[in-house]
């Protein structure tokens, strides 16, 4: 039988649909993947399950109608620069049920990723859907920021669109995720940092005025790899990853986004015994805490966040038999572990995010407390050390907390949620030591006087060395058991156990609940 030919109409949104894909612009594609680079829809496809992508408004164009052709907005401002719809992402991890997100990508082939008016309407609709379906959102943010070329609406300086205000929003109702990969700056960098976990790609820069804007105010003339280079937002803290290039980010993203859908199916854990040997027998000894949170979650299920900002502390979303945890913890590589300003904030948010999407909370705890000195105060450190006494004292989530070694003053408090007691639950391992302060520093404060008093070297070393024997004895983690300061000692091993057991005991905070999450 002959094949009947397509009638025109269909023949037509063929043709325009083709436009609309990457095989449709080889030229454009061509360019992005000579510089290394990604298309948007390519991304998209590698974040999305395969088949279930539904896309909303592609056959938008540029509001430009009194400037341009009709053949030439079709072919070269594609869906106005912002590609966006909903899909699935995890299946094989988490299900069907619980895969369904939405994704949108400004695409840096139209007219370098700028924010049009048609655009906005688009990226306002989905918003509103994503809050009304409570869809997990990844938003890939590269982009010069507002678009000044558009004719078609008549404005000043389109100061009352809601994208911004619809987006904020969506803060602590669903998790937005977002990527930058290349240039990010103005409204697209405005959205990038709305977003509860950033990501970028090494190379890039993000900033909330690109060179037209910082030459326009006077700032002189810079290259847009100066405006906000990665390198210098890690340390910041600006973002949470940082990937090798699109293919990484993208692979971040979803897993990411994983933690917020639901329970994975499969998992494993290490020999928890390997626990006992994470703390070394010299009490004065730095370790790496990134060990024992490796150790204690299913195994390849540790995602690090902001690593090299408020470096005293480590955070981490993971998984303890299948469900998704944040896991907190003093790093004595740093400072001993101090509670900085810095780690006050980085905490603080962290439990924040935590808390938003009921994920239960693991606190390993090993510090000599809130960090003193002038020096530390001059960080404005009174206030930012109250953030983790705040949010933590207000958490809906579950808290176990353990100490694994020095549990000392304000700062130990700040990390079980304010006190040990105010933990769901508070243990120690057998080498944890509990203090107002630091046992050393407490011997010579208290026994300044009597050690000023003694002549000899020696004789006044061996007194203060048997005085700290002696607070230690008080202070280690058995005799702070005997006066129920905490509510257990256990065998490390024993760790993931009690964590599972108590952290899950709790059904967490119901549906309707809402709670923001700040940006910083």
């Amino acid at each position: 039988m002959d094949e009947q030919p397509l009638r025109p109409e269909l023949h037509e949104l063929q043709v325009r649909q083709h436009v609309l894909s990457d095989a449709g612009r080889p030229d454009a594609v061509a360019k992005r993947h000579g510089s290394g680079r990604r298309t948007a829809r390519e991304n998209l496809e590698e974040l999305l399950d395969p088949g279930s992508w539904v896309e909303y408004g592609g056959f938008a164009i540029a509001a430009q109608r009194a400037r341009r052709s009709m053949e030439e907005l079709i072919n070269a401002t594609q869906a106005d620069g912002i590609i966006a719809g909903i899909g699935r992402a995890n299946t094989a991890v988490v299900g069907e049920e619980q895969a369904g997100c939405a994704a949108l990508s400004y695409d840096y082939m139209v007219l370098a990723g700028s924010q049009g008016m048609t655009g906005h309407r688009k990226t306002d609709r989905m918003f509103e859907l994503i809050e009304r379906m409570r869809l997990p959102v990844v938003l890939f943010a590269e982009g010069g920021g507002g678009r000044p070329g558009d004719t078609d609406h008549a404005m000043v300086g389109g100061l009352d669109i809601m994208t911004f205000s619809l987006f904020a929003r969506l803060s602590g109702v669903v998790p937005r995720i977002g990527i930058a990969g290349g240039y990010c700056f103005a409204g697209n960098a405005a959205l990038f940092g709305l977003c509860d976990i950033t990501i970028a790609t090494e190379g890039s820069s993000i900033g909330m005025g690109g060179p037209p804007m910082i030459e326009g105010g006077g700032l002189g003339v810079v290259s847009p790899d100066d405006v906000g280079p990665v390198s210098m937002h890690e340390r910041t803290g600006a973002i949470d990853l940082l990937a090798r290039d699109d293919t990484h980010a993208t692979e971040l993203a979803r897993r990411a986004l994983a933690y917020f859908q639901g329970r994975a199916h499969d998992w494993s854990c290490a020999d928890q015994t390997a626990l006992r040997d994470v703390v070394p027998e010299n009490r004065r000894r730095a370790y790496e805490v990134r060990r024992a949170v490796e150790l204690v979650a299913d195994t390849g299920s540790v995602l690090e966040l902001r690593p090299r900002f408020g470096r005293g502390v480590v955070t981490a979303l993971a998984r303890l038999e299948g469900r998704p945890v944040g896991i907190i913890a003093n790093n004595p590589m740093h400072l001993a572990g101090a509670i900085t300003s810095d780690v006050a904030d980085k905490s603080a948010r962290f439990l924040q995010l935590c808390d938003a999407f009921g994920l239960p909370v693991l606190a390993l705890v090993d510090t000599p407390g809130i960090m003193v000195g002038p020096d530390a105060e001059k960080t404005a450190l009174v206030r930012h050390s109250a953030r983790l006494f705040n949010v933590g004292a207000n958490l809906r989530v579950p808290l176990f907390a353990v100490i694994l070694r020095k549990g000392y003053g304000l700062g130990a408090m700040a990390m079980t949620g304010g006190s040990f007691h105010a933990a769901l639950g508070t243990v120690a391992w057998p080498t944890g030591e509990v203090g107002g302060m630091n046992l050393e520093g407490a011997v010579r404060l208290g026994l300044r006087r009597e050690l000023a008093a003694i002549e000899d070297e020696d004789e006044r070393q061996r007194v203060y060395e048997a005085a700290v024997a002696g607070a230690y004895a008080t202070g280690k983690a058995l005799s702070a058991a005997t006066y129920f300061e905490i509510d257990d000692v256990i065998d490390p091993a024993e760790t993931r156990a009690r964590a599972v057991a108590t952290l899950f005991a709790s059904r967490g905070p119901g549906p309707t609940e809402r709670r923001l999450v700040d940006p910083w």
